[in-house]
């Protein structure tokens, strides 16, 4: 992910860094022993609750950037979102996929190296959903913090959310209990300095997690451990589950540049999954609308 995925790389002890060149290649791989938990199903014609979108973007916006038609509007969310019964400081939940019939993904972002113009332009072109999960010794380097505002700024109404991604990138099943409160208290402290809301989802690098993480991250204000169930690479998506996309996949995806992406930009990596999503009959929605 010299750049501050390098400078990442370097500072990592030897295990860890070996498992990082894996997450580059494949995503971020899940190496938590915890079973995959249910998730909660979408009630049929629920009510939207409460992301009044503005004006939906032209075709020609899609054409733009190499799309040839727009993405389809997202459904109505539920009226209760998942998180909706997690008080403070309980055991966050866990997710990879959101239980629903509607074809409908969610695309998250993590770590921040990557700070491409181009995807800031493209994200407000077409007033694209997704998730950020930024960790802060990447994030803030180069323009800093500053980007990923413009990309908070971009989505439908109320924006995309920013959410946490630890503040060093480490495998923290390696950590003390001490040692992982703090990877996680610190940037929920500093999220919220920089974007006034403390984020209450958080995505624990790697995938990696244990019974001290949840604690941790309960403790924090974290209301969901979110994973992924689909990883885009710089063509296509590789697949927890057979060989396509499922209806509430969450989507893992990197801000990531031409020197990881083998000459593609970010941009360009993002349509391609567009249009992935596009041909498998997919759109894409907020995923903070129903987690």
């Amino acid at each position: 992910m010299s750049s501050p995925v390098s400078g990442l790389r370097a500072a990592l002890a030897p295990a860890a860094a070996l498992l990082l060149a894996g997450a580059l290649l494949t995503g971020c791989s899940n190496g938590s022993s915890h079973p995959k938990p249910a998730t909660p199903s979408r009630p049929a014609g629920s009510a939207a609750s409460g992301t009044a979108s503005a004006a939906a973007p032209d075709a020609e916006a899609y054409r733009r950037w190499g799309l040839d038609k727009p993405l389809a509007p997202p459904p109505a969310p539920p009226a209760t979102r998942l998180t909706a019964t997690v008080r403070p400081g309980e055991t966050p939940k866990i997710v990879r996929r959101v239980r629903t019939t509607d074809k409908v993904v969610f695309l998250t972002f993590d770590d921040g190296a990557e700070k491409d113009p181009a995807f800031a332009r493209m994200a407000k072109d077409l007033k694209l959903p997704f998730t950020m999960f930024l960790t802060d010794n990447i994030a803030r380097s180069g323009s800093g913090y500053g980007y990923f505002e413009q990309l908070r700024a971009a989505g439908p109404a109320p924006g995309n959310a920013v959410e946490n991604h630890t503040l060093t990138h480490p495998n923290l099943r390696t950590l003390s209990a001490e040692a992982q409160r703090k990877e996680i208290c610190g940037q929920q402290d500093i999220l919220e300095k920089r974007f006034g809301t403390r984020p209450v989802l958080f995505r624990p690098p790697y995938g990696n997690y244990n019974d001290q993480t949840l604690a941790a991250a309960g403790g924090c204000g974290v209301r969901a451990v979110v994973l992924w169930e689909a990883t885009m690479q710089i063509n296509d998506m590789r697949y927890a589950e057979g060989g396509g996309l499922h209806p509430g996949d969450i989507v893992l995806a990197h801000f990531r540049g031409p020197s990881e992406l083998k000459g593609t930009t970010m941009a360009q990596m993002v349509t391609n999954m567009l249009r992935s999503i596009q041909r498998q009959g997919y759109t894409v929605a907020r995923l903070e609308d129903y987690v």
